[in-house]
């Protein structure tokens, strides 16, 4: 009798737990926005063979030097000033940042076209374009991810996220659709360009139809007043952390350039294509997760919670999840990528194998540079970043010109591993120091419990 009811109380146990966490809104959001991600990574990742076999790695070279420059801009188009969107506790402050990160965007796509009419051809070397009209479909990018920015993030505050779950189906669809049909008809680099400006465009044009409604609403509350004071309230968002983004894909965008330099347009594209495969089932879960962690983080801030809980079981979490596929790669990448995507990525699959240690603890170190920025540690993520482009530069420059092409992957990898797990550790003991010792051993008998 004993037995039974101590079955049943377990069976009772489970339904509770189980009731609690499928009825938790923050796992219901996670799951909306990583169905949409799962649909767009695994249609991508599905077309992935097809399309390897369309583009050669030169190609991808020309692709990776497009949006390796793209980034760099938009890392720092709305001065980040989209981050701070989810911070105010009213919509009235919101939508005067939400104005304000359109503004800055506008202004510097604005800067950037100047420098494309006054020097075309400097810039088309840059990004090793084939042709001047690509010079257009790069202004159209810097101009299309700013206003994205600044879409998703007023989505992600209003828990939108069927619309950014949907857009990242969008973008998939379209980018890789047209990738496939153009590549049929040899478009070459030039294609690429334009089906992932396409996809980009189409998917801010879905999320600005919530910012839309939204907007007409509040329009009223936008005043020119308010920006100004808004901009110097959140001045440490352009100061240190829009030049944090900036110079992290700076680092980010080095290896194309340098690769490129040292090595040949080929080796870039065949490190551009290796980073491409190996972001797409992390991607799976960073951007749902980025999108959800960042609201339920801000709202535990705000309701005067505990930052450090949240970052130590998401961190342990993430790590976890990407330990086993990361040795999967380290052992058998250039095989893999040699049988799917065919023998002229042999070399893609060797980066690869050197780049999964880095991503690994990239993929491990979201909920600390969230967390940085809601407790507004901004100054650290910059110092830290700063020191992180000048070792992957040095890392870069000292393989291009005494290492070969493989093993300067392999040191850029080892650098932004090592460098990635001492941000996660930075950013762990300054959330403990923040929050007190009390608050520490508190948390450590709440995952002891847990």
């Amino acid at each position: 009798m004993t037995v039974i009811s101590s079955f049943r109380s377990s069976q009772s146990n489970l339904r509770s737990i189980s009731s609690k966490i499928w009825g938790s809104s923050f796992v219901k959001n996670l799951f909306i926005v990583m169905s949409g991600t799962a649909l767009a990574q695994i249609l991508g990742f599905a077309l992935s063979p097809l399309i390897s076999r369309l583009y050669s790695p030169s190609d991808f070279g020309v692709f990776g030097s497009f949006y390796a420059v793209v980034s760099i801009i938009a890392a720092g188009l709305t001065l980040d000033y989209s981050l701070a969107i989810m911070l105010p506790k009213n919509k009235d402050d919101a939508i005067n940042l939400f104005a304000l990160s359109c503004i800055s965007t506008a202004i510097i796509s604005a800067i950037c076209l100047v420098i494309c009419l006054l020097a075309p051809g400097y810039v088309q070397r840059l990004i090793k374009a084939p042709k001047s009209w690509i010079l257009i479909l790069l202004i159209l990018a810097i101009l299309g991810d700013g206003l994205n920015q600044a879409c998703q993030a007023w989505c992600v505050r209003v828990k939108s996220f069927k619309h950014t779950s949907a857009s990242q189906v969008i973008r998939s669809i379209s980018t890789n659709g047209t990738q496939l049909g153009l590549g049929y008809l040899k478009g070459g680099s030039s294609a690429l360009v334009f089906a992932a400006v396409l996809g980009d465009t189409l998917a801010s044009a879905n999320l600005a139809r919530v910012v839309s409604r939204d907007l007409r609403l509040l329009r009223d509350k936008i005043r020119w007043k308010r920006i100004w004071q808004l901009a110097k309230e959140y001045h440490d968002f352009p100061v240190y952390s829009a030049s944090t983004n900036l110079i992290n894909t700076l680092s980010l965008g080095l290896p194309i350039f340098l690769l490129t330099h040292f090595f040949g347009i080929a080796i870039a594209g065949a490190y551009a294509f290796g980073v491409r495969i190996l972001s797409a089932p992390m991607g799976l879960v960073q951007r749902a997760l980025k999108q959800v962690l960042y609201q339920k983080a801000c709202e535990t801030h705000n309701a005067g919670g505990r930052l450090l809980l949240l970052y130590l079981k998401f961190t342990a979490g993430l790590f976890a999840l990407g330990l086993f596929p990361s040795l999967v790669f380290i052992i058998w990448a250039p095989k893999i990528f040699t049988w799917v995507f065919g023998a002229q990525w042999h070399t893609a699959g060797i980066f690869a194998r050197s780049l999964i240690l880095w991503l690994l603890f990239a993929f491990c170190n979201l909920p600390a540079d969230l967390c940085a920025r809601i407790a507004r540690m901004q100054r650290k993520t910059f110092l830290y970043n700063l020191a992180l482009l000048v070792l992957r530069t040095l890392a870069l420059i000292v393989g291009g010109l005494y290492l070969s092409a493989s093993y300067t992957v392999m040191l850029f990898s080892i650098v932004g591993a090592i460098m990635n797990v001492i941000f996660i550790l930075i950013i762990g003991f300054a959330l403990k120091k923040r929050e007190g010792e009390t608050a520490w051993k508190e948390i450590l008998a709440d995952l002891g419990e847990g």
